[in-house]
C-alpha cells in the first residue's frame, strides 16, 4: 500500500509541476519483489527508483536552435537601427546631399560670376559634409549601443553560470539527487536560458552535475564553481576575456560558417565586423569624393582669375573622413568656376558637375558607391530579420516534440493516476477477505 502512495506522489508532483520551466515528467517504477514460498520469499510489490523522461538529445536539439535564434534575433536588432540611415531613394540623406551639391556646380556653369550661385554652392557642399558626419555619427552610436549590450549579455550569462554553480552544487552535496525532478528541472532552465545568450557544450557528471564550456573551450563552469567572463569595449570595438584575462573573443564570435553564437556572438560579430566594415566604406566615399572635388578645382581659378588659395573640403583621415568632413574658410570668389585657360568662364563648374557620371570609388560613381553600401545594410538587416523567422519556426519545432516526448500530459497522468487507484483498490479488497478468512478460521478453531 505504501508503494501505491508514493506512486501517487509523483502524479501529484508531476500535475504540480506541469507549467514549470524545465520540469520533465517523472514515473514510480514498480518493481516485483522475489516470491518462493519455500524460502520464506512471499513476493509482493516494492518501490523501484523514480525515473525523469528527460532527453539529453532533444535537450540539445532545442538549445541549438535556440543559439541560432538569439544570433539571429540580436543581429536583426542591432543592424535595424542603422537601415534608417541609409536612403536608397536618391531623394533625401547623402544620396540627396550629393545630388543637390552637383546641380549647384551644374547651374553655377550656367552663369559662372554669379555670386549667389556661387554661394549656393559652399551652402550644398556644407549641407553634405553634415549628411556625411551625420551618416557616420548614427554608425557610432549604433556600435556604442551594441557594446552597452554586450556588456548586459555578460551580466547575464554570468548571473547563469553562478545559478548553474549553485545546483551542481546541491547536486553534490546530496546523494541521489540525480532523481530530484525539481533540481533537475532548475538546471534545465538555466541552461535553456543560457543557450539564448552563448554558444556552449556541456559534460554531465556522475552526480547529476554539468560541466559548461563557453566556446566548446572555455570553462565557465566546473563543478561548483563559475567562472566570469568580462567585456572591453574600445571605438574599434570589443573584446571578450575569460576568468585569468584571455581574450577568448574568437571563440564567441560568429563567423561566416558559424552564425548559431547566441546574442553575444551576434553582438561581437555587429561590432566587429560589420558597423566598423560600413564605416570604413562610408569613410573611401567621402575621403574620394573630398578628394576628387579639391583636385578639379585646384586646377582652375577663381574670379579674380587666381588659382584657388585654399580648397572646397577638409577632414581628418585618421579619425575618420566621413565623420570629420568639412567645409574651409572659403568664400563664395574663391570658388574656382573657370578653367585656367579661360578665366572668367565655366569649365572648371562644368568639371566638378562632371564628377557624378565619374568612376572614382572603386569603379563606381559616388552615388552608386553609396547605393551599394545603403543596397549591403538593406541586405544584411533583411537576411537577419528571414533568418530570425527561420530560426523561430525550427525553435517552435523543437520545442513542441521534446514537451511531446518529456512535458507532464495531463491526460496521461490521469490514465496512470486511474491504473494505481484500480490496483491500490484490488490489494485494499485482497487485504479484506484475508482478513475475513483469518477470522473466519479462528471462529472455526473456538
Amino acid at each position: 500500500m505504501q508503494v501505491f502512495q508514493q506512486g501517487f506522489n509523483v502524479i501529484e508532483n508531476n500535475v504540480t509541476n506541469a507549467n514549470t520551466p524545465g520540469y520533465s515528467a517523472q514515473r514510480q517504477t514498480l518493481v516485483a519483489a522475489p516470491f518462493e514460498q519455500g524460502t520464506g520469499l512471499l513476493g509482493g510489490l516494492r518501490a523501484g527508483p523514480v525515473t525523469s523522461a528527460d532527453s539529453p538529445f532533444l535537450d540539445r536539439a532545442v538549445r541549438n536552435q535556440t543559439q541560432q535564434l538569439g544570433s539571429a534575433r540580436q543581429q536583426a536588432s542591432d543592424l535595424s537601427q542603422i537601415q534608417p540611415l541609409f536612403d536608397t531613394s536618391g531623394q533625401a540623406l547623402v544620396p540627396g546631399a550629393l545630388n543637390a551639391f552637383f546641380n549647384s556646380f551644374s547651374q553655377l556653369s550656367v552663369n559662372p560670376n554669379d555670386q549667389p550661385s556661387r554661394q549656393n554652392a559652399i551652402t550644398a557642399a556644407q549641407n553634405l559634409a553634415q549628411q556625411f558626419n551625420a551618416n557616420a555619427s548614427g554608425i557610432q552610436r549604433a556600435q556604442a549601443n551594441v557594446q552597452s549590450e554586450t556588456t548586459g549579455t555578460v551580466d547575464a550569462i554570468n548571473q547563469l553560470a553562478t545559478q548553474i554553480a549553485n545546483i551542481n552544487r546541491e547536486y553534490q552535496a546530496t546523494p541521489n539527487r540525480t532523481q530530484d525532478g525539481g533540481l533537475q528541472a532548475q538546471l534545465n532552465s538555466a541552461l535553456d536560458q543560457l543557450s539564448q545568450y552563448v554558444s556552449y557544450t556541456t559534460i554531465a557528471n556522475p552526480d547529476g552535475s554539468y560541466n559548461v564550456l563557453i566556446g566548446g573551450q572555455t570553462s565557465l563552469v566546473t563543478g561548483a564553481q563559475s567562472y566570469a567572463i568580462s567585456a572591453q569595449s574600445t571605438s574599434s570595438g570589443t573584446s571578450i576575456t575569460d576568468a585569468q584575462g584571455n581574450d577568448i573573443t574568437a571563440q564567441l564570435q560568429n563567423t561566416g560558417s558559424n552564425n548559431g553564437g547566441g546574442a553575444l556572438g551576434a553582438e561581437l560579430q555587429t561590432s566587429n565586423v560589420n558597423l566598423p566594415g560600413y564605416l570604413t566604406s562610408l569613410n573611401n566615399i567621402a575621403q574620394t569624393f573630398a578628394d576628387t572635388v579639391n583636385t578639379t578645382l585646384s586646377q582652375g581659378v577663381d574670379s579674380s582669375g587666381n588659382a584657388p588659395a585654399v580648397n572646397l573640403f577638409q577632414y581628418n583621415a585618421l579619425t575618420g573622413a566621413a565623420a570629420t568632413l568639412s567645409l574651409t574658410n572659403i568664400t563664395p570668389a574663391q570658388i574656382a568656376a573657370a578653367s585656367a585657360s579661360a578665366p572668367g568662364g565655366n569649365g572648371n563648374a562644368l568639371a566638378v558637375a562632371n564628377i557624378a557620371k565619374q568612376s572614382i570609388v572603386g569603379g563606381s560613381t559616388v552615388t552608386q558607391a553609396y547605393g551599394n553600401l545603403a543596397g549591403q545594410v538593406g541586405q544584411d538587416v533583411a537576411n537577419a530579420k528571414q533568418e530570425q523567422t527561420t530560426q523561430q519556426n525550427l525553435v517552435d519545432q523543437v520545442q513542441q516534440q521534446r514537451q511531446s516526448a518529456t512535458g507532464v500530459s495531463l491526460d496521461a497522468e490521469a490514465a496512470q493516476l486511474l491504473q494505481l487507484q484500480q490496483a491500490y483498490q484490488a490489494v485494499g479488497q485482497l487485504v479484506t477477505t484475508l482478513n475475513q478468512l483469518t477470522q473466519t478460521v479462528i471462529n472455526m478453531v473456538k
